[in-house]
């Protein structure tokens, strides 16, 4: 085996967008537990500094600058990733972007092209470039890091806050990769897929991250615990399902 490898007993992970925030606490808990972590970061300063902070507590982390909304940035990474290890075990989903919050009236094509870019194309160009690896791994995990907002059934409940949040592109973006998700799911049944969102959606509760000015009431930790139970599921646990710490969201 190549030396610089990877060893076979060790579970490796890349995780988009992880250097703040939800994706930098799902690399701390899941390098705690021996993980080979690929740090995925568009913002290369900030990406070293996670990178630094992780291993200084003893992870076994590397920097992989990935932007998801380039393809040339993702084909890059996964040239990166490839150097370090025959496989990959896990793969998360997690950059994401909000968008302006513009009222539906006023929405363009152009506000909702930026945040598809990221939320919808995003994860299709990771997949795609990463699938490879992922079959080359014996119980292979994908987790898509969506939202309450991307279900229908809590958006046309009146009383969730975001039946009032009235925009299109989030929503709408995170409800495209619902369905995104169950369609890899239902054709490539070798690979786990499956979706989460950081929030309690029967408390309304969520996150608090920069995305939404630190204004939740669960902490990062509370919020990746889907991050981490999907991401650990056995080779008999479940695909194409969607849930937050609390259990099952509805579509």
């Amino acid at each position: 085996m190549d030396a610089n490898k990877t060893d076979s007993s060790q579970t490796t992970v890349l995780i988009t967008g992880a250097n703040k925030g939800l994706g930098l606490e799902a690399a701390r808990r899941l390098g705690a537990m021996g993980w080979k972590v690929f740090l995925g970061s568009r913002d290369l300063e900030r990406g070293q500094a996670a990178v630094d902070k992780l291993a200084a507590d003893g992870a076994d982390v590397v920097l992989v600058p990935l932007d998801v909304a380039s393809n040339e940035s993702v084909t890059a990474a996964e040239r990166l990733v490839r150097e370090h290890t025959d496989r990959l075990d896990v793969l998360i989903n997690n950059a994401g972007a909000p968008g302006h919050f513009v009222a539906p009236a006023d929405a363009t094509a152009e506000e909702l092209h930026g945040v598809y870019d990221v939320n919808v194309y995003g994860p299709v160009r990771v997949t795609h470039a990463f699938l490879p690896l992922l079959q080359e791994a014996e119980n292979p995990r994908v987790v898509m890091v969506s939202s309450g907002g991307g279900s229908f059934a809590v958006v046309t409940d009146p009383a969730q806050g975001i039946s009032k949040m009235h925009e299109l592109a989030y929503t709408s973006s995170k409800a495209a990769l619902n369905m995104i998700t169950v369609r890899y799911a239902q054709a490539l049944p070798g690979i786990k897929f499956n979706l989460v969102t950081p929030g309690e959606v029967s408390t309304g509760k969520f996150a608090a991250t920069d995305m939404n000015g630190n204004r939740g009431l669960l902490t990062v930790t509370e919020g990746t615990d889907p991050f981490v139970k999907l991401a650990t599921i056995g080779a008999d646990g479940p695909s194409g399902i969607f849930i937050d710490r609390l259990g099952p969201v509805g579509w």
